[in-house]
């Protein structure tokens, strides 16, 4: 049964799956509350397909560091890896 995190995250189900693999709250709440996160579930495009600004803007909703140096290939790499 998926427990319910109140207000703060919008899908539960997915933020308990995040945190279970091992990811931090916070970065498992980014996700969990990305915009379409429940309704999208992969059926999002590969990312050699998004823009780079697309790229840097999840990597930020995602908090991660060095961003703002990157170029497209290693935002990628920093999104798949985590």
């Amino acid at each position: 049964m998926v427990k319910d995190h109140g207000p703060s995250i919008k899908n539960d189900e997915q933020y308990e799956a995040l945190r279970n693999d091992g990811m931090s709250k916070s970065k498992a709440a980014a996700i969990a509350n990305s915009e379409g996160a429940s309704e999208r579930g992969g059926s999002s495009p590969p990312y050699e397909e998004w823009t780079k600004d697309e790229l840097y803007e999840r990597a930020q909703e995602l908090e991660i560091d060095g961003r703002s140096t990157m170029d497209k290939g290693e935002l990628i790499e920093a999104l798949r890896n985590g």
